[in-house]
């Protein structure tokens, strides 16, 4: 139930988020969501991509330090509240939180959420007991 996120670390240097996005739309890697923590010297680019063994063999081939990570896709209600009810639901059962982020798609039923967790087999199951959508990598890929 898991989904591989793209992990890359980033120099802080004028021209590294250009080839990284330039290197998948040459190897046709569509990018579905994406985040950046950056600081002064360097940044991690967290991307979901339709092809995520493609895009980790490339982005290697290329010299980026890359690594695949597991991370958990969950639809929500888009509507005020929508995110917290998920939190809620993971915070009541001790899940920690290690980072989350937008999904560019949108879910059947409203929005999609990207969860880094700490036991992550566990949370899935959690979520999924109380009613929360847990979206599959192969359709979070192809929306």
């Amino acid at each position: 139930m898991s989904v591989n996120q793209i992990s890359v670390f980033l120099e802080n240097k004028s021209g590294r988020l250009a080839a990284v996005t330039r290197i998948l739309a040459e190897n046709n890697v569509n990018i579905r969501a994406l985040s950046i923590a950056d600081t002064s010297d360097f940044g991690i680019l967290r991307l979901i991509v339709d092809k995520p063994d493609v895009a980790f063999e490339v982005l290697k081939e290329e010299g980026f330090s890359v690594s695949l990570t597991e991370v958990i896709g969950v639809e929500m209600p888009d509507r005020p509240g929508g995110l917290a009810g998920v939190l809620d639901v993971l915070e009541k059962n001790n899940f920690n939180i290690e980072y989350l982020y937008a999904f560019i798609g949108r879910g059947d039923n409203g929005a999609l959420v990207i969860f880094r967790v700490e036991r992550l087999d566990e949370a899935v199951k959690c979520l999924e007991e109380n009613g929360i959508k847990v979206v599959t990598g192969d359709r979070l890929y192809q929306l």
